[in-house]
């Protein structure tokens, strides 16, 4: 199968438009609308800048760019080939298979927003984001290990490495190497002011000691980015990030964890014990660590938001598959009975208000605009929806949807996670309050 950075090369490079928004301009104004539509667009750029929209018609939130179109189509088709004939097996093997992480490569998928020079595919943050709904419609295991690639280690080499680390680690992370994220910590979960792990500073460079939990894609990475604290006395604003290779002396992979859903995905705890790192491995600036982790971690959600809208869709599809075509019950579908119907329904109505909250926080983000509520509300709201509707899907197959020889009761287990990780729910309403009332209070 091709990738679909060969199958959109010259999509790719060219000034993309929304399809269908610009009949009604005429020739003077479509050099303007080009380029900002460009700058909408590309969000590859280390330094975002905010993008006048004034003048570009308004299209509907999920709309999808000629280039996002072609990558749901590609990313759909394979993760139904490719993906969905090994799903059971690696959710009872607890694994990742290695073919399917090497076939991310080759189809693009883990270089998404990676500019081209350095052998990524170059395009938008929202075509991340469709890639990472289209591959939890089949597995949120893998779409999980793409997502946080993707929005968190290749977002923060782009933004705060140094060109030399750019152009050392980038083209490995979009074609062969995949990258881990170690915030995380045993009492440093949602209250990241508590991180213990230690750095010290040496005549070569930096010393770190301490273990990571709770981190994904450890057990399939080689490029890790390691939080610690340079000095502690200034509390969080000691925090720093460093990049550590896998093999380095003292650095260990100890406990893989048993989950209950996303079994594929490894999370496992992470030991330091004197790794030392060369000065250039330091990420960014001193002191800077906190406020690298929750930018990256404000985009994030809004991945795992699209893993959880992913997820939902693929559960309702599995479901009213079967029940408006094969489950019978006194005579007739199952699906037929207005009971059934409407919960249907309101169950699409969800997963579509989901998705609007999801592609409309991506669209912000790429226009420079202010997101970190919208990202909030969007993870919130896209984890409670596909616990919801994941659950039902079991009930409307019935002892088929109980059973582990499909996909319905995975899809319920996957989702719970989405109200953990990356800022469990509690922590997202506590940022909309948060927030809300500054907007709002004289």
């Amino acid at each position: 199968m091709k990738s679909f950075t060969r199958v959109l090369p010259h999509a790719v490079r060219r000034t993309t438009r929304l399809s269908g928004a610009v009949p009604r301009l005429g020739r003077t104004q479509k050099p303007a609308f080009a380029a900002q539509c460009a700058a909408r667009h590309l969000s590859t750029t280390p330094h975002l800048q905010e993008v006048d929209l004034t003048d570009i018609p308004p299209t509907p939130i999920t709309h999808l760019s000629e280039v996002e179109a072609a990558m749901a189509d590609t990313v759909q088709k394979f993760a139904n080939e490719v993906i969905l004939p090994k799903v059971r097996e690696m959710d009872e093997a607890e694994a990742m298979d290695p073919s399917v992480v090497e076939q991310l490569f080759e189809q693009g998928l883990m270089g998404v927003e990676i500019p081209e020079e350095y052998g990524g595919a170059g395009m938008n943050f929202t075509a991340a984001i469709v890639g990472i709904e289209e591959l939890a419609r089949v597995d949120p295991s893998v779409s999980v290990m793409v997502d946080v690639h993707n929005t968190l280690v290749n977002t923060a080499v782009l933004k705060w490495a140094s060109p030399a680390n750019k152009k050392k680690y980038l083209p490995r992370l979009a074609t062969n190497t995949v990258g881990s994220f170690c915030l995380s910590e045993p009492v440093s979960g949602s209250d990241a002011f508590a991180l213990a792990t230690k750095a010290t500073e040496t005549e070569n460079g930096f010393k770190l000691n301490g273990s990571k939990m709770w981190i994904t894609n450890s057990m399939e990475a080689d490029f890790f980015i390691v939080f610690a604290n340079l000095d502690p006395s200034k509390g969080y604003k000691g925090i720093t990030a460093f990049i550590v290779e896998k093999g380095t002396k003292g650095f260990s992979i100890a406990k893989k964890e048993k989950k209950l859903g996303i079994k594929a995905s490894s999370t496992c705890v992470i030991n330091l014990d004197d790794v030392e790192i060369p000065k250039e491995n330091l990420l960014g600036e001193r002191g800077q660590g906190y406020k690298y982790a929750i930018s990256v971690l404000n985009e994030g959600r809004i991945g795992i938001a699209a893993q959880m809208t992913g997820l939902a869709l693929g559960a309702w599809e599995n479901a009213v598959k079967y029940v408006w075509n094969d489950r019978k019950q006194f005579g007739r579908l199952v699906g037929e009975f207005q009971g059934m119907q409407h919960q249907i329904a309101q169950s699409y109505t969800e997963i579509s208000a989901a998705r609007a909250l999801v592609y409309n926080a991506a669209r912000k983000k790429e226009a420079g605009q202010d997101f970190i509520v919208d990202a909030a509300m969007a993870k919130l709201y896209a984890s409670q929806v596909a616990g919801r509707v994941s659950g039902l899907a079991i009930e409307w197959m019935g002892g088929m949807g109980f059973v582990r020889e499909g996909l319905a009761e995975k899809y319920w287990r996957d989702s719970k996670i989405g109200a953990i990780y990356e800022g469990t729910s509690n922590i997202q309403l506590n940022t909309i309050a948060k927030l809300l009332q500054k907007e709002y209070t004289a």
